[in-house]
């Protein structure tokens, strides 16, 4: 069984921010693997379902980013589930440009609050990520500002792209495996430029 945990933050207002990639992952998986992902329980959003014929469990914590380790502690107790073998965790990197995918085995939060926050709950750095760029903070910006605002038309066009992509990476990882999942979605993607098409 995997639980795949997509983090974001409840509430309209944050549909459709940077923040909330992982959201975004959740329900293109939910909707092409006719998953409701609406039970409420262990303070997240959980659907149960069959995905490439393996079990999983979407989940989509509404502890809010910072707190996301609080709910995936709770479903990965309530599922009996080794967070190093069964987790996968998908979340929004400010360090790739838009639409560029990197599937990782384990490793630090890399300035991820809400990754910062799985590691502590969890007690370990050794479980698989699935992180889709939204582009790096302008130099004038707040941290905070950049990843709750909006993508423009170009970097939203580059994410619905992304986010097709990040399901056929979690569909891989499923039956293929990490380290196959690496090899096919880790590297670099053209993304096009504005203007230019």
């Amino acid at each position: 069984m995997y639980i795949i945990a997509g983090l974001g933050n409840p509430g309209r207002e944050y549909v459709n921010t940077r923040h909330n990639a992982g959201y975004e992952v959740i329900d293109a998986l939910a909707d092409k693997y006719n998953i409701s992902v609406m039970e409420l329980k262990h303070r997240a959003l959980l659907g149960k379902g069959y995905i490439g014929g393996q079990k999983a469990v979407l989940v989509k914590p509404l502890t809010y980013m910072n707190l996301s380790g609080e709910s995936l502690r709770m479903v990965a107790d309530y599922y009996k589930a080794d967070p190093e073998q069964e987790l996968l965790v998908v979340s929004d990197d400010i360090s790739l440009p838009p639409g560029q995918l990197r599937v990782r085995k384990k490793g630090s939060a890399g300035g991820h609050n809400g990754l910062k926050n799985i590691i502590k709950m969890l007690g370990t750095e050794n479980f698989k990520r699935l992180r889709l760029g939204v582009g790096e903070k302008p130099k004038d910006y707040d941290l905070v500002d950049w990843v709750l605002g909006h993508f423009n038309k170009e970097e939203r066009a580059s994410m619905d792209s992304a986010v097709d992509r990040a399901v056929q990476a979690v569909e891989m990882i499923l039956d293929k495996g990490v380290d196959a999942a690496m090899n096919e979605f880790n590297r670099k993607v053209q993304v096009k430029e504005a203007g230019n098409g």
